[in-house]
């Protein structure tokens, strides 16, 4: 059974092609308009080892912020459709990835329930034009359209680069844990036999 997906998101500020197969090999192009967040989507992808194509057009004469979000949006709502029912899933993933100075720690649950708690401050407010406030954003908006519970914590960092990447590089890698087949069991994981 093939575990893909693909979203067409269009509103008022953005349009959204994305797809993915979350048994892929980091293969796929992203291409939203915003060089910083297509670098995060490659290391997603790879470390992942999730295909994923992103085409965006938004409304970047007013800022990245819906871009950004919504691009969140469509991955969450691809990645929820993609697991199906989640049989067969280990459901939890972590990992704590250092990166040069940085070390960050994040746990997911793809139990079907929206929890975010985020604990990585990053001091500068920008990465070259882009909004560092909006690495939050876009996990949060993934979190609660993946239908997951994602918690992310830097536990010491001080490049603003550095941490958006350990932080885009560990949560990818948590994801992967988590959505990987149980070799032990085919069932839903979960005791109520439904997530």
């Amino acid at each position: 059974m093939t575990r893909t997906a693909s979203i067409d998101r269009k509103t008022g500020e953005t349009n959204i092609l994305l797809s993915i197969d979350l048994d892929g090999d980091g293969s796929g192009t992203r291409k939203s308009g915003i060089g910083f967040l297509d670098h995060m989507l490659d290391l997603l992808a790879k470390h992942a080892l999730m295909d994923l194509n992103v085409q965006a057009v938004g409304d970047l004469h007013v800022d990245d912020h819906h871009t950004c979000e919504d691009i969140g949006i469509a991955l969450g709502q691809a990645m929820d459709e993609a697991l199906a029912d989640r049989a067969g899933i280990r459901r939890y993933g972590h990992f704590t990835l250092p990166m040069d100075e940085c070390l960050v720690t994040a746990a997911v649950d793809l139990g079907g329930r929206y929890a975010f708690e985020y604990r990585a401050p990053i001091a500068a407010s920008k990465i070259g034009t882009f909004d560092t406030e909006l690495v939050e954003h876009f996990w949060q908006s993934f979190a609660a359209n993946a239908k997951c519970n994602l918690h992310v914590v830097l536990q010491h960092g001080r490049n603003a680069h550095h941490i958006s990447e350990c932080v885009f590089k560990a949560t990818a890698r948590a994801i992967r844990m988590a959505a990987e087949s149980d070799p032990r069991s085919d069932s839903i994981p979960s005791t109520k036999g439904v997530l």
